[in-house]
């Protein structure tokens, strides 16, 4: 290799990370956006009533459990159409007795001892499902009334596959509700013009419909139900539709250390859905294929870039000194000098915890770095067999 090119490599790697990064969380989206300028959104879809079956997947879940189903059977949708039905597989605790106390309200149980976790609770739940749509809930989270109409009315459509809603994080004031809403209303941009342009690539576990008829179980144990089924279905020639308009609430985790735990399954099973993708990606369809592998598979390798990042830009400041063709020594030296900046604003943001004026500044370093640590422990989890599909849920 030429010693000139030698000397330039740091530059080379440190500005190939940053673009990566650059183009993962504000790239793709913009160009996303500017795509979605030129083609005018689809209509508005005709009301449609087919049959429901409103599942919702608890797992020891007897303080949310009640509330769940009361606001489950408030949403506004015709009651001969909606078949509620709880699939509590493995629960030890007051769940499926407290789920079997509103029986004479039409509420039904799919239960059994053993624990399998939530792929395969739902799949067993499924031989008990009636209604032509399926839609999965968690029990730890709420649906606004119209909720159930907006996420069947493209089910109208034959191409459409499955719908999701959005997921809106009740904001209690504090720092990480807050860096939580940001980043769904984030998602929520991006879902949406996916959609224009033709199908959205993602969806959440909490709020998803699917055809009943077209529901194949996964020979797999599945971590992320919601990434095998959005994946199975646009392979089949299926379109995802992104329908804002149905919204659900939760909280946040209890403390920033939930969070990272429950990011980090939800990372081992994005590593897993990666490794899994090449029966799953729709090579005859390129530009979707783009879209996957731009919006979730990309962010997978995000910590690695930022890794990348600060130590060719350590080894170009410190070892090298000196200016080559890839990077000028001024320009690398102003990039570690914000490096740092952003990794001690984050480490102040998980050290000291506060609010006001301070926490806000500090809150979006913190929480993208504490994401991206998720990402690698999810990809370490997953390479070691420690995260199982069957999950231990976080405090909320």
């Amino acid at each position: 290799m030429p010693a000139s090119l030698l000397h330039s490599l740091p530059g080379l790697f440190l500005w190939a990370s940053l673009l990566f990064v650059f183009y993962t969380y504000l790239g793709y989206p913009l160009i996303l956006y500017l795509l979605a300028r030129f083609k005018p959104p689809p209509p508005p879809y005709p009301e449609y009533f087919p049959a429901v079956t409103f599942m919702i997947a608890a797992y020891n879940e007897e303080e949310a459990i009640a509330s769940k189903i009361e606001n489950t059977l408030a949403l506004d949708y015709p009651q001969d159409k909606l078949q509620v039905l709880v699939a509590a597989d493995g629960s030890s605790d007051r769940t499926a007795e407290i789920v079997r106390s509103y029986e004479s309200r039409g509420v039904e149980l799919s239960f059994i001892p053993e624990r399998g976790g939530k792929m395969a609770a739902i799949t067993r739940a499924m031989s008990s499902a009636r209604g032509e749509v399926v839609i999965i809930s968690d029990a730890n989270n709420y649906y606004d009334k119209q909720a159930v109409k907006v996420l069947a009315a493209p089910f109208a459509d034959s191409t459409v596959g499955v719908t999701t809603g959005a997921k809106l994080i009740i904001e209690d004031g504090g720092n990480l509700s807050s860096s939580e809403g940001l980043y769904w209303r984030y998602e929520s941009s991006i879902k949406r013009n996916e959609t224009i342009l033709g199908t959205c690539t993602i969806a959440v576990g909490e709020i998803i419909a699917i055809r009943r008829e077209q529901f194949i179980p996964s020979a797999e144990k599945i971590i992320n139900d919601d990434h095998y089924l959005v994946l199975d279905f646009i392979h089949r020639g299926y379109r995802i539709v992104y329908t804002p308009e149905a919204r659900s609430f939760e909280h946040v985790s209890k403390t920033a250390m939930d969070e990272v735990v429950r990011r980090t399954r939800m990372n081992a099973g994005l590593f897993q859905t990666i490794f899994m993708s090449g029966r799953f990606l729709p090579l005859d369809r390129p530009f979707i294929v783009w879209q996957i592998i731009s919006h979730k598979f990309f962010r997978a390798f995000v910590p690695f870039a930022m890794i990348l990042a600060l130590v060719s830009n350590i080894v170009l400041v410190f070892f090298q000194g000196s200016s080559s063709w890839a990077m000028s020594f001024p320009v690398g030296a102003a990039i570690l000098t914000m490096q740092v900046v952003f990794y001690l604003m984050a480490l102040l943001g998980n050290i000291l915890q506060v609010g006001g004026c301070l926490g806000r500044i500090l809150y979006l370093p913190t929480f993208l770095v504490n994401s991206n640590a998720a990402t690698a422990k999810g990809l370490y989890s997953y390479l070691t067999n420690k995260q199982q599909h069957i999950w231990k849920r976080v405090r909320r």
